[in-house]
């Protein structure tokens, strides 16, 4: 993933969702990027929520709606293993990104539900979703980035 900026205003709609979930994406990897451990996996807030494990749900929330994966638990996914480095969990959520762009970029009709697809949903819901979900994490990831080492903005 590379520094997105939003795509501009007179793009299509697939072209518009895609751009800014790409935007998102790019930047709650970036919040995660370069902080040391044990502070990557710190809790910032008394739920438990910390940088790595933000990164770690959203690899999981990609996979299951574009790629049609399995969870097994949904609040497991929150939590990284002790023996997952900052660098795998980041390398997995970028493997599990290009992996849905490519089911993205092979979708013609948004009226219609990815192949592998976990839910009946159409890829104009599931990408306007993911949107949401990704937002709203990124910022999660900004607070906690911020409580860490003062570090804000993009």
């Amino acid at each position: 993933m590379t520094d997105h900026r939003p795509p501009g205003i007179s793009a299509g709609e697939k072209t518009t969702l895609q751009g800014f979930l790409d935007y998102l994406r790019s930047a709650i990897a970036a919040k995660a990027e370069g902080v040391p451990e044990p502070q990557v996996r710190t809790p910032g807030v008394p739920s438990g929520t910390n940088l790595l494990g933000l990164i770690k749900h959203l690899t999981a929330v990609e996979r299951f709606y574009f790629l049609g994966e399995e969870v097994r638990s949904w609040p497991a996914t929150f939590h990284p293993t002790a023996d997952e480095t900052a660098d795998a969990v980041l390398a997995g959520y970028r493997a599990a990104v290009a992996e849905a762009n490519a089911v993205i970029d092979a979708c013609d009709d948004l009226t219609q539900p990815p192949p592998r697809a976990s839910k009946p949903a159409s890829m104009r819901w599931l990408l306007t979703h993911l949107i949401e979900e990704t937002g709203r994490h990124a910022g999660h990831a900004d607070i906690l980035r911020e409580q860490l080492d003062g570090a804000t903005g993009r």
